[in-house]
């Protein structure tokens, strides 16, 4: 898979000539696999600077869960996780800061403290989030990631129905992509997640892995989180902390396919196999 994308996330530009990885960094009480672990600055901002050493181009930062059955959290409440967390980050670390939102106003503040891509699980759905992104994109050079998800995560995994999944959620790209740029947010400020685990079933979820080769006709970076999630923990019946080989797994199969960005736990590991991929894909 030839990666000619190469992507300016506010001052920095980043070619995607091989697969890069995205650290997970939730500041939640209550996020499926790592809830609690780092809700200060200086445990977020000591598993921050680990993920970096080990290889990271991005810090994901999470204020709120969206694992099936997360309770929404306040506006405030969210702010007070995030803001403090991006901030030390951005002044401390050379990676790109993203936020885990979907609300409006942590996007705009989260940008104005530093982030420099908007991560969102409705795909910039909720109020004002468009507009939010297209500010931050035209005023700080901040892309944003759209990804799909069928229902709200309150409701998401209660049975899950498609007549082709593959074929659904290109569809939505095209239509929510249409929509986004019609509303005036460039073409090139655009990233895409199909949302592993998100309103999707265990077959779901390995059709659209088989068929992510799919997604490169909209020729914009393509951003996949499978890390530690129930497609990996329910086929191979493991805890959530007995995941690695799976998570090692998909990663290679997503590397392999031309996935842009890769978003982990355990980025270490994960570093090690897209040197191998590299190396594959370089011999003759």
């Amino acid at each position: 898979m030839t990666r000619k994308h190469m992507i300016k996330f506010r001052h920095r530009e980043i070619k995607f000539d091989t697969p890069k990885v995205m650290g997970i960094l939730n500041v939640t009480p209550d996020s499926f696999s790592d809830g609690g672990h780092f809700s200060t600055v200086d445990t977020a901002m000591r598993q921050a600077e680990l993920m970096v050493n080990a290889g990271a181009a991005f810090i994901d930062v999470g204020g709120e869960s969206t694992r099936p059955g997360a309770v929404a959290v306040a506006l405030q409440e969210e702010l007070d996780r995030v803001i403090p967390i991006i901030e030390s980050i951005g002044k401390q670390l050379d990676v790109v800061v993203s936020v885990d939102t979907s609300k409006a106003q942590v996007m705009t503040q989260a940008v104005e403290s530093g982030a420099g891509l908007i991560n969102d699980v409705r795909a910039l759905r909720n109020e004002g989030a468009l507009n939010a992104a297209i500010h931050a994109a035209n005023h700080f050079n901040v892309p944003s990631c759209l990804m799909h998800m069928q229902g709200k995560p309150q409701n998401m995994q209660y049975k899950p129905h498609y007549v082709g999944v593959v074929e659904e959620v290109l569809s939505f790209f095209e239509r929510r992509i249409q929509e986004c740029t019609d509303a005036g947010l460039n073409y090139q400020h655009i990233l895409i997640d199909p949302g592993f685990g998100f309103g999707k079933t265990l077959d779901h979820n390995y059709q659209i892995l088989k068929n992510l080769q799919k997604f490169n006709k909209f020729e914009v970076p393509l951003l996949v989180g499978m890390s530690r999630k129930s497609m990996i923990g329910n086929l191979l019946q493991r805890d959530v902390n007995q995941r690695l080989a799976g998570n090692i797994a998909t990663a290679t199969i997503a590397a392999l396919a031309g996935v842009e960005i890769i978003r982990v736990h355990d980025v270490d590991e994960t570093m090690d196999a897209i040197k191998i991929v590299n190396k594959l894909q370089s011999v003759e």
